[in-house]
Parts: C-alpha cells; structure tokens; sequence
C-alpha cells in the first residue's frame, strides 16, 4: 500500500519530517521493521500517538506485519485509555526509533485485513473502534490522489493529530503512498506553516483562522499549490481572507472516520465556500429528505466504507439503511445543477425544527460569522413549548449586542431562521479536531457565562 517504501520514489534524504526530525526511506523502514518483528502474531497493538517519527514507525510496522494498529490520543484520560485497549485487546508498544532497526520479510495482510483501529466517539456510550482496511485506505488515497492533483511532486504540510482520519491516514499514510515529502510540524501554529515552503497544506477550520490572522504567515502561503480544509466546515469569512492573504481558494471535503473521505472539491476546479464538492470515483451519495425538503441525511456507498465497529455486530448493522447504504447522520443538501454538496450539520444536534421549520444551524452560524465583531458561533435547538425548539446562538463577540446580532440574522437570512437568544462566551469548547462541541452546551456541562 505504501509504494513510496517500495523505492518507486527512490530513497529520499528529507522523505518524512515530523517536529522537527527527519528520516528517509530507508530509515523509517528499518524501524518499522522493528516494530513489525515486535507485534508479529498480535491481534492488534497500540501506541500513543504523539507527533513523532516513533508515531509513524509505528503505524508503518503494522501495515507490513499485517497487524491493526490503535493509535491512543496522547490526551486520552485513564479511564478512555484503558477502555481502548481493553476493548481492542491491544497491549501498548514502545518504539524507539533512533536505535532498532530491522528489516522484514514476512507475509503482508491481504487487502481486506484490518490496517487500522480507530476510536471514534458517537453520542451516547463509550468510543466505538471503527476497523478499516488497507483496501478502503488504498482506494481513498488514490481517489484523492486524483481529486487534488497529489503527487511525488508535492511536499505537503500539516500538524494534525495523528489519531485521527485527517493526520494519521491522509496525513502520514497519504504520503507514503503518492511519494510526497511530508512535513509534520509537530504543532499547527501559523509561524510553522508558513516556515515548511509546503505546496500541499492541509488544516482544520481552526488552524486555518489562525492563519487567517497571521497576514504575513498566510502570505507565505501564496506559493502553495493547494489549501486544504477539513474536520469541519470553514466559516465563510475565514474562506475569503485566506482567498485575500493567500491568493488561493481552500479546498473542503467531506467525510467520516467510518467512510473516509467521500465527497472533495478538486484542484484546479471551481471552489465556493460552505461547499465540499462532488463525490470522489466510487462513491455514490444520496440525499433522504422529507417530502418537500432540500435538505436530509446524507447516505452513500463506495469502497472507502470501514469493516464494521469492533466486536460491535448490532451497531455496524444499524449504521446502514435496510438497502444498504451508510447512515452518515449528517444534513446536507445537493445542487441540482451540479452536484455539488453541502454539509448543514449533525442530524442529532444541528437539524432543528422551530415553529415548524427544518433549519440547519450551519446556516446561521455562517450568517453570525459574517458580521465583523463576531468571531465563533455554535447554534443548537433547545426544547420549546411554544416552537418545538428555540434557536440559541452562542457567540464570541465584543461591541455588539444580542439584539443587533438577530437582527443581523433576520436580515441575511429569514426571518424565522434568526435566533431567539443570543449567549455571549468566551470560547466555544471545541474537540482536538476543531469541531464544536455543541453536546456540551446542550448538556449544561460547559458554563454559557464565562467570557
């Protein structure tokens, strides 16, 4: 799968940059090597996934031994880091990369094996691992690979965490597949990314606002080739100051730990904000809406899908329609004309039924993000007598009132859509991804008053 290790691109000097640390070729297969010999026989093994060459070692040591790895998120408390590997039957390995090397000959998994075992948080109950073969891998990369004009020419840059789909599979694997050097930069920090000389940068909506307000660090950026956004939907005025700083329009796609990425816009084709793009080679959506609705539960099919949940039979099978297609729980809407798709939110948090209505807070998220003292935004539907569910905004913002922003809404959007209450705060809690956290709002278990 990972062809770069196979010589196709030669044995670069510079091949794998993380933090800071660099390995060829032939030294990151050397230690994978050693891990392979480690593992070999096991029915899956973890390792805590920090930002360092040991992190890709690692995963790498797995894929040529034919052992699922469980990459641990280096923040996971005790309790989810003992679930994790109680649930995987994983025992945690050390690598250490500057002194074990070996080289490995055995027998590499058929492509419907298990590569990797992702945890992923759902609403209710305890992280669910998300299997996922070296088959769908291979499919998602070369279909990106297509989509983004990715290639052994590229250097690409990010410092995503490498326990998740974006880092870890697009991120490290992604690489060693198409052959591009790749540049982790231990922390995203816009000072970093604009010092890699990347062509390639991927991020997620928070490091890319960061950015967005570092000009002379987005305006390193200018010499890229591709801006790519991910993990969450880019505000749109994050959007057009990278389009003014950076002279490039970022790139959005979409996508699941359980499906991969299914749905891009492509490099050199027409890119607007709020959009994801078309489905990539393979994938197949649709869109299950209520009679008379433009927007519903995005389902699809294609090669990219995950194994099923671990040991979990009952929840893989709920997670497809009787006709089977995947339930990704996720509003979007379609453009006729085009086929181009568009993410509204969560069908759990961000559908909300008002007065009658099915409003997508995304909408009025981007629409409290256009005014110019706003700086985030999460709306979510609380229970209502009289509506069914109340929209409630909460906003960072200074110097402007509750009032002014949901006459802001009204005006931008309908009148119905505005939100009833507006709640100042201090930050939006967000997740390591950069996804809002509404549960936590809903929930009460983040204080609505502290600023």
């Amino acid at each position: 799968m990972l062809t770069a290790l196979e010589g196709a691109y030669g044995d670069r000097a510079d091949a794998v940059t993380v933090a800071g640390r660099t390995a060829s070729y032939e030294e990151l297969l050397g230690a994978a090597g050693a891990v392979a010999a480690d593992v070999a026989g096991a029915p899956a093994f973890a390792v805590t996934a920090t930002p360092r060459l040991e992190t890709v070692a690692a995963v790498v040591g797995g894929l040529l031994a034919g052992v699922p790895c469980v990459p641990l998120p280096p923040d996971a408390g005790a309790a989810e880091r003992e679930h994790i590997l109680r649930d995987s039957g994983a025992a945690e390995v050390e690598v250490d990369f500057a002194r074990r090397s070996a080289s490995w000959s055995g027998k590499a998994a058929a492509p419907e094996e298990p590569a990797l075992i992702l945890y992923t948080s759902g609403t209710t109950g305890p992280p669910k691992g998300v299997v996922l073969s070296g088959a769908a891998i291979a499919a998602d990369l070369d279909a990106l690979a297509g989509a983004w004009q990715w290639s052994a020419d590229d250097t690409l840059v990010h410092g995503l965490p490498l326990f998740h789909v974006h880092g870890l599979v697009l991120g490290v694997l992604g690489a060693l597949r198409t052959g591009s050097r790749l540049v982790h930069t231990g922390r995203p920090t816009p000072e970093a990314y604009a010092a890699a000389g990347g062509s390639l940068y991927f991020g997620v909506p928070t490091v890319w606002s960061r950015i967005a307000a570092a000009p002379e660090a987005a305006a390193a950026l200018s010499g890229a080739r591709l801006l790519v956004s991910g993990s969450a939907a880019l505000p749109a005025p994050v959007f057009r100051d990278l389009e003014r700083l950076t002279g490039h329009r970022p790139v959005e796609r979409y996508g699941m730990t359980e499906t991969l990425i299914t749905v891009s816009g492509r490099a050199g084709g027409e890119v607007r904000p709020g959009t994801v793009g078309t489905p990539l080679p393979g994938i197949v959506t649709r869109i299950a809406a209520e009679a008379g609705a433009e927007i519903g539960e995005l389902q699809l099919t294609g090669p990219t899908l995950f194994s099923g949940y671990l040991g979990r039979p009952e929840a893989t099978a709920a997670a497809y329609t009787e006709d089977g297609w995947f339930r990704t729980g996720d509003i979007a809407a379609v453009d006729e004309a085009d086929g181009v798709h568009r993410i509204v939110g969560r069908a759990s948090i961000d559908m909300i039924k008002s007065g009658g209505y099915r409003i997508g807070a995304g909408e009025i998220e981007n629409a409290l993000l256009d005014h110019p003292k706003v700086r985030e935004a999460a709306v979510v539907g609380v229970p209502d007598a009289d509506l069914g569910q109340r929209i409630v905004a909460y906003v960072v913002a200074e110097g402007v009132t509750g009032a002014e922003l949901t006459d802001f809404v009204a005006a931008h959007l309908s009148v119905h859509k505005r939100p009833r209450e507006v709640r100042f705060v201090a930050a939006v809690p967000r997740n390591a991804m950069g996804k809002p956290q509404k549960k936590l709002l809903l929930e009460g278990e983040f204080d609505p008053n502290s600023r």
